[in-house]
């Protein structure tokens, strides 16, 4: 267990429209004429330093809470939680379901940052703008990033509830030329040619399999291939059976994009989908897919999901798999 240094105390706070314990903060964003309003590793230590001064500690596990898991962040202990509206260069959320905000504290005593709340293509930002908070936590000092997404199922064997460790993925985006990582390469966040052949970490999946039938889980996870598509709308009956005979167990509209990003800049990564709903692969089903399903069904989950995620956290740092 790393040994924390505090520099301040905030237990419990939470920021808001610029503020903590009296402390106003304006920011604007910044423009580059090379390359416009794309972030440059200089913006983002600006928004390091600020979160810094906000924080006491630096965290070393990442957290994003999809569609209905936001209540993931409650798991924190002496949370610290700051709106993204009041965070220099950030994106806003603009999804229900997403409360937009990062919040700091400790999960099964380690220092950990959640994102309730992320940021999806089809709200008008580009790839490389959704995965920003990324490389903020990067930057912050995370080693582990867990991701978390509701998601449908397109394996016939999935039911509405189950969960899927994520195996692999296949990027639909990346094919039609839509990437996180193009425009110019800064090797401080990481390479030209990154490889994903080992995206998602086999050690890991293989003790959350554990983990899972430990705490009555194992009869409702899988480990399976996520594919994402831009939205918002759902997909139609030919593209859902054309992602079924590419491989694809599951769909989403995040998530691939994020995961990239995480092993550009060499983080450990961990992901799982809730199956929020079937897909419906026959022209003859009356049924019709929509957000409020896919937010009950995290409700309805998040108590099992918050004791998995917190006795997973704690065995990985345990067994220090993934570390460098």
């Amino acid at each position: 267990m790393s040994t924390l240094k505090f520099m301040n105390g905030h237990g419990g706070a939470k920021i808001t429209n610029g503020t903590i314990n009296g402390d106003a903060h304006v920011h604007k964003d910044v423009f580059h004429p090379e390359i416009g309003h794309r972030y440059t590793y200089e913006s983002l230590q600006e928004t390091v330093e600020f979160l810094r001064s906000k924080v006491p500690y630096l965290p070393e596990v990442g957290v994003i809470c999809g569609s209905g898991l936001g209540s993931l962040a409650e798991c924190l202990d002496n949370p610290i939680e700051i709106s993204y509206d009041c965070i220099p260069h950030f994106p806003r959320s603009t999804v229900k379901g997403h409360v937009g905000a990062l919040v700091f504290g400790f999960m099964s005593g380690l220092p950990t940052v959640c994102m309730k709340g992320r940021f999806h293509y089809y709200e008008g930002y580009p790839l490389w703008k959704c995965c920003m908070p990324i490389r903020i936590m990067k930057l912050l000092g995370v080693s582990h990033l867990f991701i978390t997404n509701a998601a449908g199922g397109l394996n016939p064997s999935f039911r509405v509830g189950d969960i899927m460790f994520v195996k692999d993925h296949i990027n639909l985006m990346g094919f039609a030329g839509n990437n996180p990582l193009q425009g110019p390469n800064d090797e401080r966040f990481g390479p030209r040619f990154p490889p994903m052949n080992q995206a998602y970490n086999r050690e890991i999946i293989k003790l959350a399999n554990k983990v899972a039938k430990d705490i009555g889980l194992g009869d409702r996870v899988h480990e399976g291939v996520y594919t994402c598509l831009g939205g918002p709308n759902f997909e139609t009956v030919a593209e859902l059976r054309m992602l079924q005979m590419l491989g694809a167990d599951a769909v989403g509209m995040s998530t691939v994009h994020e995961v990239i990003t995480a092993n550009h800049c060499d983080m450990t990564v961990f992901v799982f989908s809730l199956i929020t709903n079937e897909c419906i692969v026959e022209y003859e089903s009356l049924a019709k897919p929509s957000h409020e399903e896919v937010i009950d069904v995290g409700t309805q989950r998040e108590n099992s999901l918050k004791q998995f995620v917190k006795e997973l956290l704690k065995q990985i740092f345990e067994n220090r798999i993934g570390t460098k």
